[in-house]
């Protein structure tokens, strides 16, 4: 089977991230760094890859079988439709966009040209996710009644040092938070209303470091996630997986799931079941729930060249990008607005009178 070629657009952390995979992957071979900084043009030199400021400077001759953006959130939107234009199928890093109508433009455009438009939340691909998605949807916990997360990391005073993060569309919640919420709705279905508070009183940037958010789902599901990237902590999803070697790992938690059977940490996956009937006076079994590890960012890039070849659908399409945007906007305008938001009207208004 013929290699695809994969350019990737962003030469950041993630961006880099997702080079080492492409390069390292086999039937994948790097095409192209697009960055216009000159040390996007430096890093393309180290790994031996041709480098273009802007997608636009690639000939149509040499253009790639697919595109991963990783650019600024703030860019992704630009850049999408670029490569929509080209009609090249693209995986573009979480969030869609940083704003939920021009991210609606986006996918309308991917549709209307019959691309695929693939978003990077790659924690639906990691294994651990598959295997709580099936004791979920097996019923072993019986209804899901509550669900808490956490994310609590210190970020260190460089990582501001980079403009954009600083700025509106960054902050914990558009880079970090978005994850959760999006393996939330992908554990428990559709969010129906948020009510968030937001603080930014350590660094006093634009964007918030703290934030706290209560979710309902259409399912009944109520749901927490209490965020701060100026929180020194072991409770976060980078912390306590794994997945990314540049962490620091603890025997710790970052998800608890609870059902009226029984409940599940995460990423430890031990299952908490009552032997007979429910009763808090009753010991429960424990059970370790058994997984195959693997990186999901390379479990994404082999999905993403099925995608191009045709033999796969989307497991994270642009509409469900999308639609995990939505709440996370949502949860922006509730923690501005100081009231709850209701999906469904949020969607349709942005005056908070008719929220």
């Amino acid at each position: 089977m013929k290699s695809l070629e994969i350019a990737v657009m962003g030469a950041g952390l993630i961006g880099r991230r997702h080079v080492e995979r492409i390069m390292s992957e086999p039937g994948t071979v790097l095409s192209a760094v697009i960055d216009p900084s000159a040390a996007g043009r430096d890093f393309a030199e180290t790994v031996g890859a041709r480098w273009y400021r802007s997608f636009l400077d690639i000939r149509v001759q040499d253009r790639p079988d697919g595109v991963i953006v990783a650019t600024p959130n703030q860019l992704h939107v630009e850049n999408g439709m670029e490569i929509v234009a080209a009609g090249i199928p693209a995986l573009i890093e979480k969030p869609i966009a940083d704003d939920v109508d021009a991210a609606a433009a986006l996918v309308a455009a991917g549709e209307k040209a019959g691309i695929p438009l693939l978003v990077g939340h790659h924690r639906r691909h990691n294994p651990m996710i598959q295997a709580v998605k099936q004791i979920v949807d097996g019923g072993r916990l019986g209804q899901i009644v509550t669900v808490h997360g956490t994310f609590w990391v210190a970020k260190p005073d460089d990582y501001f040092d980079i403009p954009w993060r600083r700025e509106a569309g960054a902050g914990p919640v558009f880079v970090n938070l978005i994850h959760d919420v999006d393996l939330f709705r992908y554990l428990f279905g559709e969010v129906e209303a948020v009510h968030a508070m937001e603080s930014h009183a350590v660094r006093n940037h634009a964007v918030e470091d703290t934030a706290v958010v209560t979710l309902r789902f259409a399912s009944g599901v109520l749901a927490t996630l209490n965020g701060s990237d100026a929180v020194a902590a072991p409770w976060s999803w980078e912390a306590t997986t794994g997945e990314n070697p540049a962490f620091p790992r603890y025997d710790q938690f970052c998800y608890q799931i609870g059902g009226t059977k029984g409940s599940l940490g995460i990423p430890d996956p031990t299952l908490w079941t009552s032997s007979s009937r429910p009763d808090w006076l009753e010991a429960l079994a424990q059970e370790r729930v058994p997984y195959q590890t693997a990186d999901p960012l390379c479990v994404q890039l082999r999905h993403f060249c099925d995608v191009i070849r045709g033999d796969a659908t989307s497991l994270v399409s642009g509409r469900e990008g999308l639609a995990t945007l939505r709440v996370v906007e949502a949860i922006k305008r509730s923690a501005r607005w100081g009231q709850m938001i209701h999906l469904a009207d949020a969607s349709a208004s942005s005056d908070p009178q008719k929220a």
